[in-house]
């Protein structure tokens, strides 16, 4: 699935020519073309600002944009290539976790102890609370997610150790 930046509707195309799509646009790496800019135009979220407040616990350069601070929590989290969180774990009691929903660019999704599971647009990811896990961009792409925090009682995150060069270099 992409989204169309022109009437935000949900268009479906075969997987290949999604991945395509963005390798030939959001992953550009040719001379004189700003590929912030142009991961830009591929979604309709906008990219945000540095994380600065988060950025002890990412490896590389990570934005954040607010979509909504009125009943549930939304933020748009673009990550440039190989940019990733660190493990981390959202606590609750009762209740909690997060929602990801993959907006544009290619990413990655890994549960403690799990093989990682690609994110493209549309991918929607559920994380329940008290799991290990991290995400963040592919090697070869940027990528933006929608974060949506997830109601309960006693909710905290706790950020654990990184994502080594080693673990990651392991996903294809």
């Amino acid at each position: 699935m992409l989204i169309c930046a022109c009437c935000a509707l949900l268009i479906n195309i075969p997987s290949i020519m999604a991945q395509e799509k963005i390798k030939q646009t959001a992953g550009c790496n040719q001379p004189g073309v700003d590929a912030k800019a142009a991961f830009q135009r591929e979604m309709i979220f906008p990219i945000g600002e540095p994380n600065t407040a988060y950025a002890q616990y990412f490896i590389g350069q990570s934005y954040l944009a607010p979509v909504s601070r009125e009943q549930v929590n939304i933020s748009n989290v673009t990550f440039e290539p190989r940019c990733r969180n660190n493990w981390h774990i959202h606590r609750a009691t009762s209740g909690g976790g997060q929602m990801l929903i993959g907006v544009a660019g290619r990413g990655w999704y890994q549960e403690e102890g799990k093989p990682a599971v690609a994110i493209l647009p549309g991918t929607v990811i559920h994380i329940p609370a008290n799991v290990k896990h991290w995400h963040g961009a592919a090697a070869d792409s940027w990528f933006a997610h929608l974060a949506i925090e997830i109601e309960g009682e006693n909710t905290s995150n706790e950020w654990l150790e990184p994502v080594t060069d080693a673990e990651y270099d392991k996903l294809k």
